[in-house]
């Protein structure tokens, strides 16, 4: 009878609080969970592209060995479950991922520990022709797969579209991953990474020979606002070279020669007008 009464009293003061749980037993000490913070956020704030260089199964066993690591790996020819792409999770979103390096986009450094890292099956260059490289495409299926990951990921931790980066991007002096044909479009028609509107570009080019030399200064100060890490020196040395060919990878993949050239100039004005408008 009294358990009757004591199980009686219980639901009657779960009803009265709404069975709120506002503490947690964590063994050697208590954690009241009743106040909340408002100024918090996800740890993630950036989604970073790269390229494997070598084959899928080469691939999982380096990127699950003790080197390197990496959240999620897309193959190229992924293989299809209950009519859906099937992609590799290596590492769980809430750990740390050892993808990026030594790193920085939009002033944040060291990006392991505030993204998520993807790696793309794909050889990256695999030769030459007239001098120039030949870089491995990333097939349909492998796009498709890709863009569902993505368009996920950023949805559920609200990334922003210039959060979404490739490793050349965040690394330039060191990294041209994912290269010039990976699918950054394709990623922003569906919704994932960010794109110049190109009525802004042409409007800022004014008919001017796309190949005109820009003020180098100028170009690199958008680029820095935009997110780079770059001197803004005025001075078109190898290091400036490499963050404009990696700017040009992303968003200019015909001609990524690393020049200071009215088109680069226009396409990162509309950048800035489009998402840093305020």
């Amino acid at each position: 009878m009294k358990r009757a009464l004591g199980l009686a009293a219980s639901i009657s003061m779960c009803i009265l609080t709404a069975c709120t749980t506002t503490t947690q037993d964590r063994g050697t000490y208590i954690a009241d969970t009743q106040h909340h913070a408002k100024n918090a956020d996800s740890r993630i704030r950036f989604l970073v592209m790269h390229y494997t260089e070598i084959d899928e199964a080469r691939s999982l066993t380096v990127l699950t060995g003790d080197e390197v690591s990496v959240h999620y790996v897309v193959p190229d020819a992924p293989r299809i479950e209950k009519g859906e792409p099937v992609v590799y999770q290596l590492v769980p979103e809430d750990k740390r991922a050892w993808h990026a390096g030594v790193s920085s986009w939009q002033g944040a450094t060291e990006l392991n520990a505030s993204s998520i890292g993807i790696e793309n099956v794909n050889l990256g260059p695999i030769g030459e022709k007239n001098g120039e490289r030949v870089w491995q495409p990333y097939p349909p299926a492998q796009v498709d797969a890709l863009i569902k990951l993505s368009r996920d990921i950023v949805a559920r931790y609200n990334i922003p579209p210039t959060r979404v980066v490739g490793h050349s991007d965040i690394a330039p002096q060191r990294k041209i991953d994912p290269g010039p044909l990976f699918p950054w479009r394709a990623l922003y028609d569906a919704g994932v990474g960010a794109w110049p509107d190109e009525a802004t570009v042409a409007a800022y080019l004014a008919g001017r020979d796309p190949k005109a030399p820009a003020d180098v200064r100028a170009l690199q100060e958008k680029l820095k606002r935009y997110g780079y890490d770059i001197a803004t020196d005025g001075v078109l040395d190898d290091k400036t070279r490499r963050v404009f060919s990696a700017f040009q990878m992303h968003f200019r993949p015909s001609d990524y020669a690393g020049n200071a050239d009215a088109q680069s100039d226009a396409i990162a004005q509309a950048l800035l007008d489009k998402y840093f408008a305020n």
